[in-house]
């Protein structure tokens, strides 16, 4: 087969890495890709969003089977390209993805549907939002509606911080047209988990469990990002949790797709915070998690090409999990997530010699011979062990060995977990 991946994240870096190690698998190709994917698949100059030009590229390729890694292209259609063209594409359709492109459609659909989350408002006047946060108080949660690679949500813990946060996306339009509508809703405390299914209809097939850590800083303060580390499996969802979230969501979010009349086919995400009341839905993403994958796949034993192969054309599907945890660490560049500095040389990954240790690039270029840090999250380190302790020990092991200019990242990523365990 040949198999094309779309995307130039950390999350593509891994899917490529385990799809590489299928049989099935003849050729890969990524678009756009970073430093780390063109050393084990054929580059293709083509960015995520140039979805005709994508399609005309797996046709002129013959390609076989595409995987989206990132949201953009989903939410603009580009499974409904492929699609049209009679090409394999393992994704959600345009009309499916609005669960992740608009918050507004999400949140209506779940409360449609009896899907547990946050109380909410909807807002396009910026003075009728302030006016409302003065009546409602803080905390509360303030949620462009549109796309901001996860970095969208403010949790405001005071008003003064939620009255600016209505003036920057509604007013400024920091986040462009993402912003100009947002959510206001109720703030829940409780510990926030990953779960992330292949759906298809109404089948699907749960993928490992894992925990993300969205605050840029250590003990989840300040500001939101794209992901600063997860690992994988974690403790907080336990078996009758995981019940509680198969009958209150997932069934829940199946009866409504059908009844909506909306066929979904692709990696389904649902972040959740686990309350007194039981699970509760922050978001619906329509896609793989970065970094939720990169510890999810590596943990996925056997051929994962053929399982998702499988899974499109109907057939059941049984995942072999690995027993070990595996766990992995973001290092961002300084200024990340508001505005990163770009351009610094990365040293010392020749360095890192245990075997359980694997780097996923994430933003990352090649200039004069040089490894670049290019992205606003640059490298995932990660690594497999008996234990999520052993994990970490491992993995901040190997970071001691990285060095570029502005290097940050978080050193309690999991330790919540060691904790409670």
């Amino acid at each position: 087969m040949k198999v094309l991946v779309v995307g130039n994240g950390g999350r593509e870096h891994a899917l490529v890495w385990k799809l590489k190690q299928s049989p099935l698998v003849k050729e890969i190709y990524v678009a756009k890709g970073n430093a780390g994917i063109w050393q084990i698949a054929k580059r293709v100059d083509i960015e995520p969003y140039n979805i005709k030009e994508l399609a005309d590229f797996a046709e002129k390729e013959g390609i076989d089977f595409t995987v989206v890694g990132p949201e953009a292209p989903l939410v603009e259609g580009i499974v409904d390209e492929f699609e049209s063209r009679g090409l394999r594409i393992f994704g959600p359709s345009r009309r499916a993805s609005q669960l992740e492109g608009s918050k507004v459609f999400a949140k209506s659909f779940m409360l449609r549907h009896n899907i547990p989350t946050a109380v909410y408002e909807v807002f396009e006047d910026p003075t009728k939002a302030k006016r409302f946060i003065r009546d409602f108080g803080v905390p509360l949660v303030i949620k462009a509606d549109g796309l901001a690679s996860g970095k969208g949500a403010v949790v405001c813990y005071d008003e003064n911080t939620a009255i600016s946060t209505v003036e920057r996306l509604m007013v400024r339009g920091e986040l462009g047209p993402a912003g100009k509508r947002v959510v206001i809703e109720q703030f829940l405390e409780g510990e926030e988990v990953s779960y992330i299914v292949l759906l298809d209809g109404d089948r699907y097939v749960p993928l490992p469990t894992s925990q993300d850590h969205k605050r840029l800083l250590d003990g989840d303060k300040g500001p939101n990002t794209g992901g600063m580390g997860a690992y994988s499996p974690t403790p907080f969802v336990d078996q009758d949790t995981e019940r509680n979230i198969k009958e209150l969501i997932i069934d829940r979010l199946i009866k409504g797709l059908k009844e909506e009349g909306i066929h979904y086919r692709g990696f389904l995400y649902a972040g959740l915070m686990l309350t007194k009341e039981g699970p509760k839905v922050l978001e619906f993403n329509v896609r793989l998690g970065d970094p939720e994958a990169q510890p999810i796949l590596m943990r996925i034993k056997g051929d994962f090409m053929k399982n998702l192969l499988d899974f499109y054309e109907g057939k059941e599907v049984s995942l072999e999990v690995d027993e070990r945890c595996a766990l992995c660490v973001v290092l961002a560049n300084k200024g990340y997530p508001e505005k990163p500095q770009r351009g610094s040389v990365i040293h010392g990954l020749e360095n890192i010699k245990d075997p359980d240790v694997i780097v996923f690039h994430a933003g990352t270029d090649i200039e004069d011979g040089k490894l670049i840090a290019k992205g606003g999250r640059v490298l995932n380190v990660c690594a497999w062990a008996d234990t999520i302790s052993k994990a970490r020990e491992k993995v901040y092991r190997a970071v001691e060995n990285i060095k570029f200019e502005g290097m940050q990242y978080r050193k309690d990523i999991g330790i919540k977990a060691v904790n409670l365990l």
